[in-house]
Formats: structure tokens, sequence, C-alpha cells
């Protein structure tokens, strides 16, 4: 009996290991470079010659800086990960300051790769993530929601839709970890409604449950990527 037992732990630690959102590395780091005639390819990049790396490879300046949120969702999302940060590459982790202006928000939106780890700074925001779709039929998503404060800390599970409000009449500041160094996003609205081609209107309209003149005006507005 023990021996099963010990197949079925051994089993289950390999599982959890392989979950990881970004492989582990086997090497100190792999800085992407944009070069050809390099030999090594780790995470879609092509890693530089370990001889030729600097300490900026692995340094960004300007984090300080507020992003403009004169748009549509009075958001902006000003991302720290491999594409800023070379050195980021195979090291499973990336940031994102997030500035909202009064009643400005970050719009339902996903990260097909990454858990994320939110701190409030500025502001008071209203953030939730929903779960995904329960076995049970009977049953809804379940929403999870809190309003933060400056030093309030909010996890948001890894591929589940989440937001975040700004619910105050001042702007908010907010920087967020993610478990992977390039986590992706998807925001469903734009996603949904602003592809490119367009998805068929009858597959929404049936979809959503509403007449084919909705979905054809959210169609046809511009939808804006605070990314």
């Amino acid at each position: 009996m023990a021996l099963p037992l010990l197949v079925v732990i051994l089993m289950s630690g390999l599982a959890i290991f392989s979950y990881a959102s970004d492989p582990s590395p086997l090497q100190d780091f792999c800085v992407a470079v944009n070069d050809s005639k390099a030999s090594v390819f780790v995470n879609g990049k092509i890693c530089k010659n370990p001889n030729m790396v600097v300490a900026e490879d692995f340094f960004l300046s300007g984090l300080n800086k507020a992003g403009n949120t004169s748009n549509p969702v009075g958001s902006k999302v000003t991302p720290v990960n491999v594409n800023q940060i070379p050195g980021l590459n195979t090291l499973g982790v990336s940031a994102v300051r997030i500035d909202y202006a009064p009643y400005g928000l970050n719009p339902p939106h996903t990260h097909p790769r990454a858990t994320e780890i939110l701190v409030v700074i500025e502001g008071t925001l209203y953030v939730g993530f929903v779960t995904s779709n329960p076995a049970d039929a009977t049953q809804k998503n379940k929403l999870f929601t809190k309003t933060l404060h400056p030093g309030d800390v909010f996890v948001f599970p890894e591929g589940l839709i989440h937001f975040q409000f700004n619910i105050g009449k001042t702007d908010a500041v907010a920087f967020a970890g993610l478990s992977s160094q390039n986590p992706g996003v998807i925001t469903i609205a734009n996603a949904v409604f602003g592809s490119d081609p367009p998805i068929n209107p009858d597959v929404l309209t049936r979809a959503f449950q509403v007449e084919k003149k909705v979905v054809d005006k959210l169609q046809a507005q511009f939808w804006y990527d605070n990314n």
C-alpha cells in the first residue's frame, strides 16, 4: 500500500511543477536580443551572448511617471515585461503600473499566462474577478469583489476575468506583479466586439441574447486599448 501512495504523491508533485506559468531556466539568465544569428532560443526569445550582457539589460526607469488617462476608459497600463526589460526572459515575472482617472476603469480582462497580485498606492479601487464556469450547470459564475485603499493588496488568479474601477473623486495608482515574463492580456469587450475581422453578428446575437442592431452598434464603435 505504501508504494501506490508514494506514486500518487510523486505524480501530484510533478503535476504541480508542470503547471508553472513559465518553465524554470537551466541557466542564470537568457537576456532577449534581436539577433537572428544567435544560437539559443528560449521562451520565444533569442538569448544574448552571456559575455555581452550588461546591467542595463535588467533595468528600466520611468515607472514613477503617471500614465496618460485621457482616454475613453480613463486608465493607462504601463507594462514592465520582457519587451521592456530583456533580462526578464526565462525569469517568469513581470510588473505593471496602472493609473486611473477619477471613475476610471481597467476594463474586464484576463491574463492567459499569469496570476496577478495588485497593491494600491493612491486612491480607492473597487476590484474583482469572476470564477470559471461551475461544473454544476444550475450554479452561476461567482463574483469576488473588494474595495481597496492605499496599502491594500488583492490577487487575481491566472486566466480569470478581472477588473479595477476607481470609485474615488481623485486619481488612483496601483502596481501589480504577474507570474510570467509575458502574461498576455485579453480585454473582453475589445476581443468580442472589436476583433479583425469581426465575429459574425449572428454568433454574438445568439450568445448575448440581444437584437442584431445592438451587436451592430457595439461592433461599429472604437474599442480603446489602455495597455
